[in-house]
């Protein structure tokens, strides 16, 4: 009799444990979106019906927690058009996600170790990746999903690669101090720039392509003419390793302007504008053209691996080893919001130019979705 009863309602206590558990997730999911709101009804903050899209911020909890890279998650990119974003690992592999659903769609393997940079060019039907086997990779992202080229040219780690407007072209840094620039149609290298004393961390072309900006080791910003390969300036005040930057685009640059306090209606030339983040645990906003720093984001507890602009212009997001993504008010050059992302370092983030999603990476294996509001 009693192994009956077992048998009868051992599964079933089971079951019951199992739902117990799910819906203990779902209730501290629920509290947690309770608790911001509460905040967001003391703050006074209008919710999103209320609120223009320039408006809109990353909000806790996160919408999905993305699992199945086994090691750290490097880099999280959003497709242009469809509604996918792609995870690169030290695990050699890139995971495709769809956002919405959260559902994990395939994974591209190709490289034989870390990947340190992904790129879709401006149509969404090429991905270009760069690791720390020394080569670049070029993927079919509508049908195949296979690598179609491989190229070849950096002595060492290949550390960020980025398409040029245009498609044509893919610049590419390494950890060899030099930044390359490949045509696309034959993976044949067209140009080497060279200057930087150490390893080169990032590269990334200014949105009309006539300037390329690449940060490094030696601790300098440099900026580049695309035609002639001369250095055109050289920006020195960080205190540590420059890991990352990006060109603020042209939303942003009234928020930028209204920081630095100077009247524009008299003709001063601004921008185009800089951001760069760095080891030194700082965001510093430059002013390319006048060649200045103009201000310094100061907030972060650990080094700073991630920034992007918001499209609406106002803020400008980060991501570090403290663990957390933060939301930066440019015109007040002021934290307004930190979100406590994951469990370990945050290595990279996206912003969707045109939905509410934030995406984050993390050396806790994890990719996160951020719903904006």
């Amino acid at each position: 009799m009693p192994g009956e009863v077992e048998r009868k309602f051992g599964g079933l206590l089971e079951k019951k444990w199992t739902s117990v558990i799910r819906l203990q997730k779902k209730v501290m999911e629920l509290e947690s979106k309770l608790n911001e709101a509460e905040k967001e009804y003391i703050e006074g903050a209008p919710t999103r019906g209320k609120r223009s899209p320039a408006d809109w911020i990353p909000r806790p909890p996160e919408k999905f927690c993305l699992t199945g890279h086994r090691a750290p998650v490097i880099r999280v990119i959003f497709h242009p058009v469809f509604s996918v974003m792609v995870s690169a690992s030290e695990d050699a592999t890139m995971k495709v996600w769809d956002f919405e659903t959260g559902e994990y769609e395939r994974t591209l393997k190709g490289h034989t170790d870390t990947i340190q940079d992904i790129c879709f060019d401006s149509t969404g039907k090429l991905l270009v990746s760069c690791s720390a086997d020394m080569t670049i990779k070029l993927w079919e992202f509508q049908q195949s999903y296979e690598c179609i080229r491989t190229m070849l040219g950096h002595d060492h780690n290949v550390s960020s690669v980025a398409f040029m407007p245009g498609n044509d072209h893919v610049i590419s840094s390494s950890r060899d101090k030099t930044i390359k620039m490949w045509e696309v149609l034959t993976g044949y290298c067209v140009k080497t720039f060279v200057g930087h004393r150490d390893w080169i961390r990032m590269v990334r072309p200014s949105p009309d392509g006539s300037l390329i900006a690449s940060c490094s080791h030696d601790q300098s910003i440099r900026i580049w003419a695309t035609s002639t390969k001369e250095c055109r300036n050289e920006f020195r005040a960080h205190e540590h390793v420059v890991e990352c930057i990006a060109w603020a685009p042209d939303s942003s640059a009234g928020a930028i302007i209204e920081a630095v306090g100077v009247d524009n209606k008299k003709g001063a030339a601004m921008g185009p504008f800089l951001a760069s983040a760095s080891r030194d645990k700082t965001i510093r906003v430059w002013d390319v053209g006048a060649g200045v720093a103009l201000f310094t984001l100061i907030g972060h507890d650990n080094w700073v691996r991630g920034v992007v602009f918001h499209p609406g212009g106002k803020f400008l997001l980060s991501a570090s080893d403290d663990k957390t993504l933060r939301i930066w008010d440019l015109k007040n050059k002021r934290c307004m919001k930190t979100l406590d992302a994951h469990k370990h370092f945050c290595t990279s983030l996206d912003f969707h130019k045109s939905h509410p999603y934030v995406i984050s990476g993390s050396v806790d294996l994890t990719v996160k979705v951020w719903e904006c509001r």
